[in-house]
């Protein structure tokens, strides 16, 4: 990316990144689209204030995610709890569930993810941010973006293996 990124080849390049964040926060296509042109509006009045224009990327995430949290204002905020809590409650989930997923199951529960666990796990699995990338994005401390993701995966494999266990029981 050049020094001073142009308007256009920012649309070009992160538009689909941000509409399917966005898609993943909301659950609706007409509101990942609001929440995208919105975060293009932030930047074409305010994108000049970055000062290094290699964290573009993280700056346009960073103000989608925000914008989503000023339309999300009267829900709860998660506490800060250590990761190790977290991870004594990972379920252990045999082989055979996680090769019987489909994509839809998986969208479905994805989309029960309170929306700060489903924000930190699109993030690094969709969109390939690291830990500190996604902290900076979302405003958070490095050790919450830990936790939501190991919070996040247990909450996923319970379901998955409730799924599981009932798929099983009915055959």
């Amino acid at each position: 990316m050049s020094a001073d990124p142009d308007f256009e080849q920012l649309v070009n390049r992160y538009y689909r990144d941000l509409y399917r964040f966005g898609f993943s926060l909301t659950g609706n296509e007409p509101d990942a689209c609001d929440l995208t042109q919105e975060t293009f509006f932030v930047w074409a009045s305010k994108g000049y204030q970055l000062k290094n224009p290699a964290g573009v990327k993280a700056w346009l995430f960073t103000t989608l995610y925000r914008e989503f949290l000023k339309i999300c204002r009267h829900r709860k905020r998660i506490a800060d709890d250590p990761i190790e809590e977290a991870v004594e409650n990972l379920p252990q989930v045999p082989p055979e569930c996680v090769s019987r997923i489909d994509s839809q199951t998986l969208l479905g529960f994805l989309e029960e993810l309170d929306d700060d666990y489903r924000a930190v796990l699109m993030l690094y699995y969709m969109e390939d941010l690291s830990y500190k990338q996604i902290a900076d994005a979302l405003a958070v401390p490095l050790g919450t973006v830990q936790s939501r993701i190991a919070r996040a995966k247990a909450q996923l494999l319970r379901r998955l293996t409730k799924t599981q266990l009932r798929t099983e029981g009915n055959k």
